[in-house]
């Protein structure tokens, strides 16, 4: 086994750090370790960062424990034989916390899957037809909402992009439907919120202004009317919303996976 060898170049404040050899897990942890310690306590790094093949689990695993945190990934980065691979690049700032539960937390923050988080908004007019936004960006027709922001919940999500696009305040409860949607059209996967908004009556829709940059036009379609105007999945996903319904109260939520119950 090759011996260890780990090199830090200090460009200003910045330092790249990388290695040489297969040592064990915790003899490569320790040795990046001291040598971030020594950039940053030391020589006054500002920030110290590592360049790792995807697949390179113990290196990997060492930068996580020495309190790196990943960054991002820089696809067929590298050349391996007669194929490239993806690379990531971990860092670690003079501020952050690398021991106790807030260098944990960080540390696995960066690393662990993350998912979208989509919210949209069910409403019907008083002809029991459901209102759908025809946008400036794609063909599909689609209920009003959208992304939710980091920090913030599917709720209050729900509730800004609706004022964003139609001019509407809302304050809704609790979501009639929540679906996983798989990977499509170069989207991963996301969580899917759809909350129940009921029907707005004609003085509400007097009320409706669109957004002119994201929103081109509003149309109220029956549910019968919805294929065509909707992807297959939304279609699915406001049917079971409709479905759900129960006059007078809030239907308990209704969970799905790609628009189907299980």
């Amino acid at each position: 086994m090759p011996d260890l060898q780990v090199h830090l170049e200090l460009h200003g404040d910045v330092g790249r750090l990388h290695w040489d050899g297969h040592p064990e897990p915790a003899v490569l942890t320790r040795a990046v370790s001291l040598c971030a310690d020594d950039a940053i306590l030391g020589q006054g790094a500002r920030r110290v960062e590592a360049e790792v093949q995807a697949g390179d689990w113990p290196g990997r695993r060492a930068l996580q424990r020495a309190g790196f945190r990943r960054e991002g990934i820089r696809r067929q980065a590298l050349q391996v034989g007669d194929r490239h691979v993806d690379t990531l690049l971990y860092a670690r700032l003079a501020t952050d916390p690398v021991h106790g539960p807030m260098g944990f937390s960080g540390v696995m923050n960066s690393v662990l899957a993350t998912k979208r988080v989509i919210s949209h908004v069910v409403f019907t007019d008083e002809q029991s037809r459901v209102l759908l936004l025809e946008t400036t960006y794609k063909k599909d027709f689609e209920l009003p909402g959208g992304v939710v922001e980091p920090a913030e919940s599917p709720r209050r999500g729900a509730i800004r992009e609706v004022a964003e696009e139609i001019g509407l305040v809302l304050n809704l409860a609790g979501p009639a439907l929540v679906d996983w949607m798989p990977p499509s059209l170069g989207w991963s996967d996301a969580l899917e919120f759809l909350f129940d908004a009921g029907v707005l009556d004609e003085q509400a829709v007097s009320l409706m202004r669109l957004d002119p940059g994201e929103i081109r036009a509003a149309h109220w379609l029956a549910a019968d009317q919805l294929e065509g105007a909707v992807s297959e999945l939304s279609s699915r996903r406001i049917r079971a919303v409709l479905a759900a319904r129960v006059p007078g109260r809030r239907a308990p939520a209704v969970f799905t996976e790609d628009g189907r119950a299980y």
